[in-house]
């Protein structure tokens, strides 16, 4: 009694056991076939691509090629093996001696190599080529490929090497040179779809056409890995058709309508929206990776249709553009420009390797589509550089010219901060962008002192103390400073000082360095007051006889700062020059009336 037949996977049940059976691959193919009219057959091929576009098929068609002898046995190489031989039915099997598997990525020693070359020495056993296909040949260690190196310029005649790698950058040049080499591409989506619907049918299952456009988009351009994806649809809907909405579900793939729906509330700047309708996804069994990578589709997809030329049959063609997409995607597009797109396609590119390395995923989503809905209002620089010379000519503005002399009607003077509004309307909706935030007016201070009473009052202690010992201020106006630093000033005084005004006003300052003399530093504007109290002291009767009761005795103010402290004598100080806040009646500390000692007119009148 036998058993029930052992059930084959797709993707080897239908092998290629032809070059005809080959899909998008028709470069090697023809360059093949004219190679083997001409005779031209290289000894050594190099076959590389991504994984599952036919480069192991290919070399177990090319040894077929080679050693096919007809179904009559009088045959010699050919592109169109007879699959009825004796070499070409072992071959297909697996079992013929003459043709030689290595898998490198697990044979990668020298030692293999080795063992291989000393097999190179004989002759084929049965068949016209002794053939060695080596398998993700990349793999093999340095050592090992410079053993191949001689064989592989000058083998025997009847030896043939076929190698395949993924990672065609991680072979030598050297090996590279001694091969022919051929490169498979992805297979196009629309080619896969149809060649999918085809087995579907020879399979007897029935599958939406818009289910095989999603298999084929998942397999990237690999048959292998659509293959593999369409036989779990299958088994999926065993019995019954075979639906996009049950393919999604398996795949985890978010629908495409709903990722149109959340690309517009981005777009929008619509960020509660946004943010429930990728939870709405990732609840749904998404994964926040992927819903990034198809929002980074519809960019893609999005700037392709604005680059489109009206009346162009090519258009149609535009990748993953099925019917209800490209209608939806012409209204996006005809409402964003391509700065805003670009700028959408870094931030989300930006987001997914953030969503892929994060350790949990679906909060760096988030993050990433916040920061897109807070960019994605914001005017494109061409807009702000003409609105900013727009303002800069207004009637009335710094610099700009003034009114027109002779009594014409003035034009109404324009908003200092324009704010760009656009619509964007899409599956039935209109959306409209959020205005762009106005930043808050701040009054700046209007003078030095008024710097220096700010500086005071804020925690930035060390950066008041630097400004205060070490900047001898040349000019100032509203918005720029100009000073000269003392020789022990810190070098980033100045970058120090301008942030902070720039963030304590919120406007932008320009702090300057000159060369010119400028005023006294404050410590030294203080000193020089004190040492002028101190010596208006000193002249007073009482003090003077005070004094010569007690020789070496001086005037100290609180602090111990002394007349005779080196570079605190009294400096003619220009009225004009010293900042406001210093200017006041007040005597401060120094003055001793205020205590009730040696008040100048109680003691004229005693």
């Amino acid at each position: 009694m036998t058993g029930p037949a052992e059930y084959r996977v797709l993707a080897r049940k239908y092998r290629p056991t032809n070059f005809a059976d080959l899909i998008g691959q028709d470069t090697l193919v023809r360059t093949l076939t004219n190679a083997f009219s001409a005779g031209r057959i290289a000894h050594a091929f190099m076959l590389t691509g991504v994984r599952g576009v036919g480069k192991t098929t290919t070399a177990r068609l090319i040894a077929r090629a080679l050693n096919c002898i007809g179904a009559d046995g009088t045959g010699g190489p050919t592109m169109n093996p007879c699959g009825q031989c004796d070499p070409c039915r072992a071959i297909a099997e697996d079992r013929h001696p003459d043709v030689i598997e290595m898998d490198a990525a697990s044979r990668t020693g020298i030692d293999d190599i080795r063992e291989l070359i000393e097999g190179v020495r004989y002759r084929p056993v049965s068949a016209r080529y002794k053939i060695y296909i080596i398998d993700e040949v990349h793999m093999l260690s340095k050592p090992a490929f410079n053993a191949l190196l001689k064989t592989l310029e000058e083998p025997p005649p009847d030896i043939k090497f076929v190698f395949a790698t993924t990672e065609i950058n991680k072979v030598p040049v050297t090996v590279l040179s001694r091969c022919q080499r051929y490169t498979l591409p992805r297979i196009p989506e629309a080619l896969l779809a149809a060649y999918y619907g085809t087995l579907a049918v020879r399979e007897g299952v029935a599958i939406e056409p818009a289910a095989l456009a999603l298999i084929a988009r998942a397999a990237d351009g690999s048959v292998r890995d659509g293959l593999s994806i369409l036989d779990q649809a299958i088994a999926l809907g065993f019995g019954q058709t075979i639906g996009e909405a049950a393919v999604r579900d398996m795949l985890g793939v978010a629908d495409r309508s709903q990722t149109f729906d959340l690309f517009e509330a981005l777009m929008a700047g619509d960020a509660p929206a946004a943010l429930a309708r990728l939870e709405a996804l990732y609840n749904g069994g998404t994964d926040p990776a992927m819903v990034v990578a198809d929002l980074l589709d519809i960019t893609h997809f999005l700037t392709r249709l604005k680059l489109e030329r009206p009346n162009d049959p090519a258009a149609a063609a535009v990748p993953m553009a099925d019917g209800q997409d490209r209608r939806r995607g012409l209204i996006l597009a005809g409402k964003l420009g391509i700065a805003a797109l670009t700028r959408s396609w870094q931030m989300l590119l930006k987001g997914l390797a953030e969503v892929q390395s994060a350790p949990q995923p679906l909060k760096a989503a988030e993050m990433a589509l916040i920061r897109l809905v807070f960019v994605a209002d914001l005017p494109p620089p061409a807009e702000i550089l003409k609105a900013l010379q727009r303002e800069s000519g207004r009637p009335g503005a710094a610099g700009g010219p003034g009114p027109a002399s002779g009594g014409g009607t003035p034009r109404p003077q324009a908003e200092s901060n324009p704010r760009p509004v656009a619509v964007i309307a899409g599956g039935g909706a209109a959306l409209r962008e959020t205005d762009a935030p106005e930043p808050r007016a701040r009054s700046g201070p209007e003078s030095f002192g008024a710097v220096l009473a700010l500086l005071e009052q804020s925690p930035e202690r060390i950066l008041y103390n630097h400004v205060a010992a070490c900047l001898h201020l040349v000019r100032f106006e509203p918005g720029r400073i100009e000073f000269r630093p003392s020789a022990d000033a810190p070098r980033d005084l100045s970058t120090r000082l301008g942030r902070f005004l720039s963030e304590a006003t919120g406007r932008r300052w320009l702090i300057a360095l000159s060369h010119e003399e400028g005023q006294p530093t404050l410590r030294q504007q203080e000193a020089a007051r004190a040492a002028a109290r101190i010596a208006r002291l000193a002249d007073h009767p009482l003090v003077a006889a005070a004094l010569s009761l007690f020789p070496g005795a001086k005037i100290v103010q609180p602090g111990g700062v002394d007349a005779e402290s080196p570079g605190l004598a009294p400096e003619p100080l220009d009225q004009d020059t010293v900042p406001a806040l210093y200017e006041s009646d007040d005597p401060g500390p120094f003055d001793l009336g205020e205590a009730g000692e040696f008040d100048e007119e109680r003691d004229d009148e005693s």
